[in-house]
């Protein structure tokens, strides 16, 4: 598979990803595979996209300092900081 030019970059949890322009944190975070985007509060158990279409929660993320953000459906800017 040809891998797209990754003309934008990242960070989660202080980890340097790559993106290309359009693509949602959460397909970027998946394409470099990393499944887990956060864990429960009371189990630790790992979540990652179940909808993918913002209905759910399970993919909330902390972006640029906001919490509660649906990591499927906001796009990666340059220099863009994510946290679970």
């Amino acid at each position: 598979m040809i891998q797209p030019n990754k003309s934008l970059t990242f960070t989660f949890n202080g980890e340097s990803f790559g993106a290309i322009p359009g693509q949602t944190i959460a397909a970027a975070l998946l394409q470099a595979e990393r499944t887990t985007l956060r864990t429960t509060r009371f189990n630790d158990e790992p979540r990652s996209i179940f909808c993918g279409i913002g209905i759910c929660w399970d993919c909330v993320v902390t972006v640029n300092g906001v919490s509660n953000q649906r990591s499927c459906l906001i796009e990666v800017s340059d220099g863009m900081v994510v946290k679970s």
